[in-house]
């Protein structure tokens, strides 16, 4: 029998898992997103056209695949709606290829106005949240308050949705924030009408099934693991389970059904918005790097933070996912760096560690190993023989120190810009 196959982020998020999901898909039956919500950007490029999906798995532009929105994912209609368009405008068949779990919870529009109004409330502590309602609509969900996708084709749906909204009203006033949010129900309500020509499922029957089926499966992250609610960067996180754990819950999955675990990061380091960055460049390298991978947010357009790569965090999050195969993504933008720098361990508070301090406001500083750059331009390059030397010394040293191989080496946006050293 066939387990799932888990592909996620070991860092800040962005590390490219949309490119991935969609270079693997043909090796799968069913692509499914198990948490998040549209705070996601899963950039896709192919035929010199980019795509973005929020909230839809990335493998919903091979037609033959089956793609399913689990029930860890939080789904804002109005975003779902959009994209379903978006798509369909390309000739897409997401009706056909598209379930959806009806134990996802609802983004609702006051939750948006709630997710505004504590951010702005926070001051100069912001956490530099997407103001998706994210965070509201998980909160819900823990506090047992939440709407839930199966609840669209329920009696009472709407009186559910007033009660509610009602309950996030009171909330809104004690923060004199002020927002209606009347001023959006009706893209919202158009979004649920929309929703409903779906096939809503029980996912974790449904996956039993398929496994039982011998079908192959690839659960598909959002964000990274070092933003997990529980193992990231508190209170610099997300509202989710982000790490592979998170595939468990989030779909429905024993954790004995679990089979390679797939780790993307890039081949150096950024983070958007607040919170802890040790090895973040400030200076015309971080710029460079800025720039050559073009690293502004899929989601909010913010420029992110840059930095060198950090093995600590990196093999924390190995460790945390018990990650099987490493992905690289990103190799290219390092190109023309003369001095490339990995972060080997930290000092902090006088000592010298390999562990993420728990307290991540204090003051860490990175120990670094240099490497030599390279000079040749790599991104056209589809066979591992071709890469130039000190890139393999550099690949080579961090699989020795994590020890996961390294199966796929992303070097551009583009789906067939990728080469896979097991292959040769």
């Amino acid at each position: 029998m066939h387990k799932v196959d888990v592909l996620l982020g070991l860092q800040w998020g962005d590390e490219g898992k949309g490119k991935i999901v969609d270079v693997l898909t043909p090796s799968y039956d069913v692509i499914a997103r198990f948490q998040g919500g549209p705070n996601a950007g899963h950039s896709l490029e192919f035929s010199s056209i980019k795509h973005i999906l929020h909230t839809i798995p990335s493998g919903i532009f091979h037609d033959e695949k089956v793609n399913l929105i689990g029930n860890g994912v939080v789904i804002d209609p109005v975003v779902f709606k959009k994209e379903v368009d978006s798509l369909e405008s390309l000739g897409v068949k997401v009706s056909e290829n598209l379930l959806i779990s009806r134990k996802a919870h609802l983004i609702l529009p006051s939750h948006r106005i709630l997710d505004a109004a504590s951010e702005a409330s926070k001051g100069d502590t912001k956490i530099g949240s997407t103001l998706k309602g994210i965070g509201p609509a998980y909160m819900d969900k823990t506090g047992r308050n939440g709407l839930r996708v199966g609840d669209i084709m329920l009696p009472g749906f709407l009186e559910k949705y007033r009660f509610l909204t009602g309950k996030h009203m009171e909330i809104l006033r004690q923060y004199n924030y002020k927002d209606d949010p009347e001023n959006y129900e009706k893209d919202w309500f158009d979004g649920t009408d929309k929703m409903r020509a779906f096939k809503f499922i029980d996912s974790e029957y449904y996956i039993d099934t398929l496994l039982k089926d011998n079908r192959k499966i690839l659960a598909e992250g959002a964000q990274g693991t070092l933003l997990d609610i529980d193992f990231g960067s508190y209170p610099y996180v997300t509202s989710s389970n982000t790490i592979c754990a998170g595939a468990c819950t989030g779909l429905g999955i024993a954790p004995s059904k679990i089979g390679e675990v797939m780790g993307i990061f890039k081949a150096y380091c950024t983070r958007v918005g607040g919170g802890p960055f040790p090895t973040e460049l400030t200076d015309k390298t971080g710029d460079l790097l800025r720039e050559q991978g073009k690293e502004f947010g899929s989601t909010t357009g913010r420029p992110r933070r840059c930095g060198w790569l950090d093995l600590p965090a990196l093999k924390y999050s190995i460790m945390i996912n018990g990650v099987t195969q490493l992905i690289i993504t990103k190799a290219d933008v390092l190109t023309g760096i003369d001095t490339i720098k990995i972060c080997t361990a930290y000092r902090h508070e006088g000592e010298i560690t390999g562990h993420l301090p728990f307290d991540s406001s204090g003051k860490v500083e990175p120990v670094y190993k240099e490497f030599r750059g390279w000079k040749k331009d790599i991104s056209a390059i589809r066979n591992c023989r071709d890469l130039p030397s000190e890139f393999n010394e550099y690949i080579s040293y961090i699989e020795k120190e994590t020890g996961v191989p390294v199966t796929m080496i992303s070097l551009g946006p583009d789906r067939s810009a990728a080469v896979f050293p097991d292959k040769g």
